[in-house]
């Protein structure tokens, strides 16, 4: 048996005090920020990199040759969009990277808890027989399903993720 310990992190109460005030902070000082379903959000027309590029230069062109545009195109509107963008978009990145790490350090903080609790399910079930400790190791057992494994249902809608099923004992 391998003792697995990824990562060890231990926050004080101050420490996650002065994250859930910054946390308010940010979602105060972004509650501008918009939400929308996911069936708009596939509908809307996308600026990706390389449409970005030409969107820029169409806003310079349009905003250099004024005689041209309608007074219906709101150029002014899109470039107070695209300036807002440029504002965001530094900051995004470092919230994208922040939450990645978030993800990642909880990803091995749970595969750290599963792994020894796996190791302590196995041990209880070669130790646990002559101590009394049958029933619960049956009890945490019960976590997984009986019988052969069974193959992944079709996605819930919406979702694009299957729903495993775990039918076998861990150990």
């Amino acid at each position: 048996m391998s003792n697995q310990n990824l990562l060890s992190l231990d926050l004080s109460d101050t420490q996650l005090m002065a994250i859930d005030n910054a946390l308010t902070e940010l979602e105060l000082q972004l509650s501008g920020l918009a939400s929308m379903e996911a069936d708009k959000r596939k509908s809307l027309a996308r600026m990706g990199g390389k449409s970005e590029a030409f969107c820029r230069q169409a806003l310079n062109v349009l905003e250099q040759n004024p005689q041209v545009v309608p007074p219906s195109l709101k150029v002014a509107e899109a470039r107070a969009d695209l300036d807002a963008i440029d504002q965001l978009r530094p900051r995004l990145q470092r919230l994208q990277r922040l939450t990645e790490r978030a993800q990642d350090s909880e990803t091995m903080l749970g595969s750290d808890v599963m792994n020894c609790a796996l190791q302590g399910y196995a041990l209880l079930k070669v130790a646990g027989k002559n101590q009394g400790l049958e029933g619960l190791r049956k009890e945490l057992g019960s976590r997984f399903a009986k019988g052969p494994r069974v193959p992944a249902e079709p996605s819930p809608p919406g979702t694009g993720h299957p729903v495993p099923h775990l039918a076998h004992d861990p150990a």
